[in-house]
Order: structure tokens, then sequence, then C-alpha cells
């Protein structure tokens, strides 16, 4: 993987955890939080599609088919399992 991959891997990751929180909602703590489980869930479903040579929905080196399913599921994971902010 070279340093452009590793761009826009990493910008399509920060874009998938930064609409989840457009969405979802939340303070500083929940956007920290859903950018580094979209990073997490990106590289790890990227690096298993490499691992076991599934090319689902590639763009360039990128696996992106199982990187986004897998970001995803992180995101919602992350999202149920966080506590909801109080208003006070």
């Amino acid at each position: 993987m070279n340093l452009a991959t590793f761009i826009l891997g990493a910008l399509i990751a920060t874009l998938y955890g930064a609409v989840f929180h457009l969405l979802r909602g939340g303070g500083l703590g929940h956007l920290l939080l859903y950018l580094f489980l979209a990073w997490l869930g990106f590289w790890a479903g990227h690096f298993i599609a490499a691992q076991f040579g599934w090319t689902f929905l590639s763009l360039g080196s990128i696996h992106l088919g199982l990187a986004t399913i897998m970001a995803l599921f992180l995101l919602l994971l992350g999202a149920w399992i966080s506590p909801p902010e109080r208003a006070e």
C-alpha cells in the first residue's frame, strides 16, 4: 500500500465517521469515538479482504466493499454501546 492509497482510505473512513456523527448527533466525545471506530473498521475490513483475496467493490488497491461494511458495523455497534449524552 502506498501513501496515496492510505490517504484516500483515511479520507473515506473519516467521511464515514463524520457523516455518522452528523446523522446521529452528540458532542465532541462522540465525534472522536465515531472517527476512531470508522478508521478501525475501515482498515480492519480492508486488511481482512486483502488477506483472503476478496475483491468486493475495490477502488484501486483499496478493498472498499468489506471496508465499508466493517466500518458501518463498528459505527452502529459503538452508537449502540455508547451512552447517550445527558441534557442538563
